[in-house]
């Protein structure tokens, strides 16, 4: 069977040259990749005591709603602004260009769960700090966070510091 990273297609000059793209569509196309994926995001997890899992459009979604399955835990989703239908908590944040801002319901983590955060990539860590915030903000404790890939040249892990956080492939560049 392959590494999980054998699944991941590189793309170079992509969006801009200089860059190469990690593209984990890949990794979901193959069911080895997915569930080496998946079950690697599981095994992070090994030990840690959590009530619920959240994940951030789009790809959050993707890896943290089978990870809750297989956990046997709720899943959370953090979405773009405007989307969620119930009363909202948001919190904005900054892009490379710009900013944005992302919304969770407010009644989604209720005081005192602990919480484990799921996304598809750490780059920077501006979209995983605005979401620890609005757990934070409503009461819950961010007990772990977890990623299919981190690059490691942007710094993302400095700026959530003091968080336990795992990557399943870490790419030294950007």
């Amino acid at each position: 069977m392959k590494k999980l990273e054998e699944y991941v297609r590189s793309i170079p000059d992509f969006p801009e040259p200089g860059i190469i793209f990690r593209d984990i569509t890949t990794i979901l196309q193959d069911a080895d990749g997915l569930a080496l994926a998946v079950d690697g995001l599981v095994k992070a997890l090994d030990g840690v005591e959590f009530d619920v899992v959240v994940g951030p459009e789009s790809r959050g979604f993707i890896f943290g709603v089978p990870v809750a399955y297989l956990c046997h835990k709720g899943f959370v989703p953090v979405r773009k602004q405007g989307k969620l239908p119930c009363k909202t908590v948001s919190m904005e944040y900054d892009l490379e260009y710009g900013s944005a801002v992302i919304e969770m319901h407010a009644d989604a983590i209720r005081p005192g769960q602990k919480v484990v955060i799921i996304d598809d990539l750490i780059a920077t860590g501006g979209t995983t700090e605005a979401i620890i915030k609005l757990v934070e903000k409503l009461g819950g404790e961010v007990v772990h966070i977890c990623f299919v890939m981190e690059l490691a040249g942007l710094k993302g892990r400095e700026k959530l510091h003091g968080y336990a956080m795992d990557s399943l492939i870490t790419y030294e560049g950007n």
